[in-house]
């Protein structure tokens, strides 16, 4: 095991996290799995011209967990030396000593291992120079500024490309392995207009740089979102309709996943407790999740123990059909897993194949949300009251920014009055939902 750890070295890989889990089976552990995971690329960020950051990443990490019977140990290194790594199996098996015996505890069972998981389409690795990212950073930002007189400052522009690797394999006999890569680009502007400033960013995120939109694009948009921000005021408190953007929507929907998983389930800790089968959302809303979907942020071929993963339909014409459940979780439960250790694999929330701006005329008098301030969001009972900022919306047209506003409500009445979700489709999170139009919320303002 003296090699040098790379992304493309997978056979290697293999053979070292086979030989971890023999050391670990050595010991006396019952069972065992580890998971490696390995990243290399670049990151460069600009600003006023300026280059700040050149950081080329490498990094590794190897985390081994035992089980002696019901007792768990795990320990993680960075360091792949075969000392340190015969060290790291030696303190995951000293910390099982100390445990106490949980009737839940132990690796998913064997009979459902990914043992013939598919070959993903997410490895695109952008071999982008140093150089040439640094123009295109720089290219993004005098672009963007070129665009607005009120534009006056640059908080930089940012290139990213990384290439990741991870490999799991446990003491049943599985060890698995995929590859995928990611590409970022970032801008962020400041405009100031009679004294009043405010900032504007927008970002493009794929597993292929070559589904990026391009720099022109980025400049625009970013500097269209700032100085549309100029003016903002605070409107005087009401309840009127919400139009969550497709930037902000998501949120929405990544509350949910976190009511329905496992652990929020077993520990009475959800406003959906206990919900399975159950409407939780108005009956137009279905949401499918699709582990398999080719250039995908959160396309996987098994999840973090090695269990196979399938396509679901998780909300049903508004029905609850399924949890996100690890192994220990559907244990507590007294359920079967549903391969979601390391969490939920793109979920694909339906739409009305409605235009944002018809969106907007049907809402006809309310607030456009485009970005989302602190956390105050209460997940055993649903209360939700954020910080935002926007637009408000009279006869269906955008009439001027606000800000310094709070909106509340309850996740479990938003959900069940959403009117109708935009096609405009945001492909670049886990989640993938168009805007989201809301009967009603309460609007803290002036």
């Amino acid at each position: 095991m003296s090699k040098q750890l790379s992304i493309n070295n997978r056979e290697y890989q293999q053979q070292l996290v086979s030989e971890l889990l023999k050391q670990a089976k050595a010991k006396g552990a019952s069972q065992a799995q580890v998971v490696m995971h390995s990243n290399q690329g670049l990151d460069i960020n600009v600003r006023n011209k300026d280059v700040e950051t050149i950081e080329h990443v490498k990094d590794k990490a190897i985390g081994i967990t035992v089980y002696y019977g019901q007792r768990k140990g795990k320990a993680t290194t960075t360091d792949i030396t075969p000392a340190a790594l015969q060290q790291t199996v030696e303190k995951a098996c000293k910390i099982a000593d100390y445990t106490q015996d949980d009737d839940y505890a132990g690796l998913a069972d064997a009979a459902v291992m990914a043992y013939d998981y598919p070959q993903l389409d997410l490895y695109y690795p952008w071999h982008i120079a140093p150089e040439e990212a640094i123009q295109l950073a720089l290219d993004c930002e005098a672009q963007a500024m070129a665009q607005d007189k009120r534009i006056t400052n640059s908080e930089g522009a940012n290139i990213s490309s990384t290439e990741s690797v991870i490999v799991y394999g446990n003491s049943h006999g599985f060890i698995g392995d995929y590859q995928y890569s990611r590409a970022s680009m970032t801008c962020s502007l400041i405009a100031s207009l009679q004294g009043n400033m405010q900032r504007g960013y927008d970002y493009t995120l794929a597993v292929d740089a070559n589904d990026l939109i391009n720099v022109s694009e980025l400049a625009k948009s970013t500097a269209k979102r700032t100085v549309e921000r100029l003016g903002a005021r605070p409107v005087k408190s009401c309840k009127v309709p919400v139009l969550f953007s497709t930037d902000v929507a998501y949120g929405l929907f990544n509350h949910f996943a976190k009511a329905v998983s496992g652990s929020s389930q077993y520990r009475r800790s959800s406003f959906l407790l206990e919900s399975l089968d159950e409407p939780v959302f108005a009956p137009h809303i279905t949401i499918k999740e699709d582990p398999f979907m080719a250039k995908a942020i959160a396309s996987s071929p098994f999840d973090f123990e090695g269990v196979k993963v399938t396509p679901r339909t998780v909300v049903e014409a508004g029905v609850l059909r399924g949890y996100f459940l690890n192994s220990y979780s559907a244990r507590k439960l007294g359920m079967q897993t549903t391969g979601h250790a390391g969490g939920m694999h793109n979920l694909l929330v339906s739409n009305s194949d409605k235009r944002f701006e018809e969106l907007l005329k049907t809402m006809d008098k309310g607030l456009l949300v485009t970005e989302m301030m602190g956390q105050g969001i209460n997940m055993v009972t649903g209360d939700y009251s954020r910080g935002a900022a926007g637009f408000w919306v009279e006869k269906g047209e955008i009439q001027y920014p606000v800000e310094e506003i709070t909106i509340a409500g309850n996740l479990k009445d938003m959900y069940q009055q959403i009117v109708a979700i935009a096609n405009d489709v945001d492909k670049k999170h886990a989640i993938q939902t168009g805007s989201v139009l809301i009967e009603q919320m309460s609007i803290a303002g002036k």
